[in-house]
């Protein structure tokens, strides 16, 4: 790919911070918000909620721009945009502006009926992708090929897609690459996203359309939003995995190609990023920065449990940087009996954390305002025991960095052919030479 790096920002100076530009192909993205009457008084503040925390993210990023261009439409008694088409970067207080506009809308009155609102979604998506077009053409990149429409709604999903279908089946969507309708499940409130039903259509030809229902909640809303943080390319492969044919030969049996996925945003594309914990190379990289005279040291770095949670519960996936190793304290400051009993509570910390399983989830003290800059992110860390007298500390994404993913767990075996090819006959892909090998790394 091709790569290029720039400062992470003022809060990292001295540091480089490399990305892709596979980011520049991303779609413009439209969000239509159906605030019909009487549903809108139960969605309206977890929506507002998850697109103020959204905004608040999406603007402070650093690195390469993952939302070229954002406009907002909603759909009452009559239909509005709220925001035409704007870059986030440098923006937050007119999309602000623009959320708390969409908050003031009332929940309350009737509406004549569903076919109304059908039409008006109909002609927000026609009026977006206009007005799309039109910002395209005076636009001097001209990456912006494409654009994504999310509808989202209360009423039943599966009638707003056929409303939807009937109404553009005769319109101009070239421009239109997807078509996404979100059901905001005002029966469930889990704070889980949940993805139970999705189902894709056709309008025509070169366009996606999808169903979504998620619950009422501002973390699940904000899961649907966070996806358009994700690379959206596809034009290509992202990985070729190599396997040999056996240890002593240099030649290769087999090239899986694979797709990469984000799995959370670095925090080195957070302002301030260095109290997230970004480097843990050393011990210096974890002790706050504060401003001391030259015959002072530094205050001892102070984290709080928040929860226990199951050690089988944690994916890797959340966990970034470099572990360090925590053992009880020898500072030559403290007289014996408090370092003696200090060494027996470390001790007893460990072993019950070991003997049940678990890990203790930790948070910064008392976090000052400052400390994230604009994005409202704390650093978090995971304990984990280890067969020594010893812990692991390693930083943890918190909620607001988590991008989505969804990946299906398979009941099925693999087709015989592949496995066949895999395991055994001349390809000795997965041979016991490789394993052996492996012991050593």
């Amino acid at each position: 790919m091709d790569n290029r790096k720039r400062p992470a920002g003022s809060s990292n100076s001295g540091s480089l911070v490399f990305w892709s530009s596979s980011f520049q192909w991303q779609p413009a993205r439209v969000l239509i918000v159906e605030a019909l009457p009487p549903w809108w008084s139960q969605t309206c503040t977890v929506l507002c909620d998850a697109l103020d925390n959204f905004l608040s993210l999406a603007c402070s990023l650093d690195g390469p721009c993952r939302i070229p261009l954002l406009s907002l439409y909603a759909v009452s008694r009559q239909q509005e945009c709220l925001l035409p088409f704007v870059q986030l970067r440098g923006n937050f207080a007119r999309l602000h502006s623009c959320v708390e506009e969409l908050r003031s809308i009332p929940g309350e009155g009737c509406i004549r009926g569903a076919a109304r609102g059908g039409d008006l979604l109909r002609q927000a998506v026609l009026d977006s992708l206009q007005q799309f077009r039109h910002t395209n053409a005076g636009s001097q990149t001209r990456n912006n090929l494409s654009v994504e429409v999310t509808v989202v709604t209360s009423q039943p999903g599966r009638g707003t897609v056929h409303q939807l279908e009937r109404g553009l089946r005769d319109a101009d969507l070239m421009s239109l690459k997807r078509l996404l309708v979100v059901q905001i499940d005002i029966s469930s409130c889990d704070k889980v996203a949940t993805c139970s039903l999705m189902t894709s259509y056709s309008l025509m030809l070169g366009t996606e359309v999808d169903l979504q229902q998620v619950a009422n909640s501002v973390v699940a809303v904000e899961m649907v939003l966070k996806a358009w943080l994700q690379e959206r390319g596809g034009d290509r492969e992202h990985l070729h995995l190599l396997l040999p044919k056996c240890q002593s030969e240099p030649t290769y049996a087999l090239c899986v190609k694979c797709d990469m996925q984000e799995r959370q945003i670095s925090p080195a594309l957070i302002p301030v990023a260095s109290s997230l914990g970004v480097k843990t190379e050393s011990v210096q990289d974890f002790l706050p920065a504060t401003k001391m005279s030259a015959n002072q040291s530094p205050p001892p770095q102070r984290l709080k449990a928040i929860k226990v949670l199951r050690a089988d519960g944690v994916c890797e996936s959340v966990l970034y940087g470099l572990p360090l190793v925590i053992r009880p304290t020898t500072c030559w400051q403290l007289d014996w009996d408090e370092m003696e009993t200090n060494h027996g509570l470390f001790h007893a910390l460990c072993h019950t954390l070991r003997s049940r399983d678990l890990f203790l989830l930790l948070q910064v003290e008392s976090p000052q305002k400052s400390t994230a800059g604009g994005s409202g992110v704390y650093p978090h860390y995971v304990l984990q025991p280890s067969p020594s007298l010893s812990l692991l500390l390693r930083p943890v994404v918190s909620r607001e960095l988590l991008l989505p993913i969804s990946l299906p767990v398979s009941a099925q075996d693999p087709p015989p052919n592949a496995m066949q090819t895999v395991q055994v006959g001349r390809t000795f892909v997965l041979s016991n030479q490789i394993t052996d090998a492996a012991r050593g790394i």
